[in-house]
């Protein structure tokens, strides 16, 4: 029944949202076959707003239902005890875990949630940009490692990075009534989650968990690839509007 629901709510955003705006939609280089299929993570890169449900304009109905059913999403503890809007992002996905913004028992708490048909949703900044260009406390914008401990969780299956061009034109943090008929841009980009990995690890393969080899340091160099390389792609493929 939750799923039901949840499952309504996200369409009624998504057309709400293809009503009021224009979503300019590309992938980056040529899409794997049935690119929606498969998906264990789904990340927005350039968070800048809380309006950015907007961009499921540009989502399927099938992957809509999968949120609903599967979909697992760490929350700002402080966002979701907020009173209309907390209560619009708990209904966002079948799960909505909150945890804080450091790395303590409240995320051991999201990753237990992270079951073997769960679909992880997330913002891996962890925070929102700006109209500075940095973070509330004035600090740069940059990829938390939170999502390199999901990546090495799940192992397999495919990644679905989609690069925000911003919203900053249609609501920045704090204001109350966004901006109508805009355009917002949007890149995505699959890839294969044991391949990424694999390719960024210092022996070729980043996904096995074997105790008997387990090795802190070889964790922390993978951990800080990934950061590098998804910045890396973050200032390669968001799209900037023309105006700015």
């Amino acid at each position: 029944m939750r799923a039901l629901f949840v499952f309504c709510v996200l369409c009624s955003v998504k057309i709400l949202s293809r009503l009021f705006y224009r979503v300019d939609l590309k992938w980056v280089g040529e899409p794997m076959p049935e690119p929606w299929s498969g998906l264990r993570v789904a990340a927005l890169i350039h968070h800048t707003s809380l309006f950015e449900p907007i961009f499921l304009a540009a989502v399927p109905i099938q992957l809509l239902w999968r949120i609903a059913r599967r979909g697992v999403v760490p929350g700002a503890d402080k966002t979701l005890a907020r009173p209309l809007v907390g209560l619009f992002f708990r209904v966002f996905a079948h799960r909505m875990v909150p945890i804080s913004r450091r790395r303590d028992h409240t995320w051991n708490q999201f990753l237990a949630e992270v079951g073997p048909d769960a679909l992880v949703v997330m913002a891996p900044e962890g925070r929102m940009m700006r109209p500075s260009g940095l973070d509330l406390a004035g600090n740069p914008m940059t990829i938390r490692g939170g999502i390199v401990d999901i990546l090495q969780a799940l192992k397999t299956g495919r990644l679905l990075l989609a690069y925000s061009g911003g919203l900053h034109h249609v609501q920045t943090p704090g204001q109350l009534v966004p901006r109508i008929f805009q355009t917002v841009r949007l890149r995505l980009e699959v890839v294969d989650i044991e391949t990424y990995l694999a390719g960024l690890s210092p022996d070729g393969d980043a996904t096995r968990h074997d105790p008997s080899r387990h090795d802190p340091s070889r964790h922390d160099v993978i951990r800080k690839a990934v950061i590098r390389d998804l910045e890396r792609r973050r200032s390669l493929y968001c799209p900037i509007p023309p105006n700015l």
